[in-house]
């Protein structure tokens, strides 16, 4: 077993001991781990030990590593790969052309270009939206005031949204703002929430979240 395998093996041991502390029922959740900036080398470890689900920033670095023609998809075609960056509308082809997920729908210009291509593409892409749950300035997602109108332009356009994904202010209690995620997930009838990264992910197990996203912990730092 490599280190790679070692520390996807160690996640889900924490998740079962977590869920198991609060009583949560977590048979669902999936561990997506995020591969940008790290080497071919290390995501083939991960793939080899059998995990399938993998998230990356940018349209064009996945496309590189993950494409069917000569990339990762090619040998490894179950790959579930995750958008977890921000989306510009002019890379909304190639994002519903490549990945199975696209986390982060955050503005009524980003649900029109996807809710298109999903139907010129007829591909069944998985999308959530981003909720910049700490209203921070330099941050992508909707402001959570502004949710119910972003959810309100994806049904017009035909857009259909499993849940809500958040990255939390760094320095702050991630705990409060993931129940604070849930809480609008649940508000809006949304059963699906990705939420926790390497440092914080045990704080978004006992409220049951879809996906976790996690690099360093498996991957260790970027190169």
């Amino acid at each position: 077993m490599n280190e790679i395998s070692e520390n996807l093996e160690t996640l889900k041991k924490t998740i079962r001991r977590l869920s198991k502390r609060w009583d949560v029922n977590n048979e669902n959740l999936e561990i997506v781990a995020v591969s940008k900036q790290q080497s071919l080398e290390k995501i083939k470890q991960a793939l080899e030990a059998g995990h399938r689900h993998f998230g990356e920033n940018r349209v064009q670095d996945a496309y590189q590593k993950w494409n069917e023609k000569d990339g990762l998809k090619k040998d490894f075609p179950e790959t579930c790969l995750h958008l977890i960056g921000p989306l510009q509308s002019n890379k909304a082809s190639e994002a519903v052309a490549l990945f199975d997920v696209i986390e982060t729908i955050d503005r009524p210009k980003i649900v029109k270009s996807v809710s298109e291509e999903i139907k010129k593409e007829g591909r069944n892409v998985t999308c959530f939206i981003q909720v910049n749950v700490g209203e921070e300035p330099q941050k992508s997602g909707v402001l959570p005031q502004d949710l119910e109108a972003l959810l309100e332009t994806c049904h017009a356009h035909s857009l259909s949204i499993e849940g809500l994904m958040c990255i939390p202010p760094q320095g702050e209690p991630a705990g409060l703002y993931f129940s604070f995620l849930k809480t609008l997930a649940d508000k809006h009838g949304l059963k699906n929430v990705s939420m926790g990264m390497s440092n914080d992910y045990e704080k978004a197990v006992p409220l049951a979240p879809r996906f976790v996203r996690i690099g360093s912990a498996i991957f260790g730092q970027r190169e």
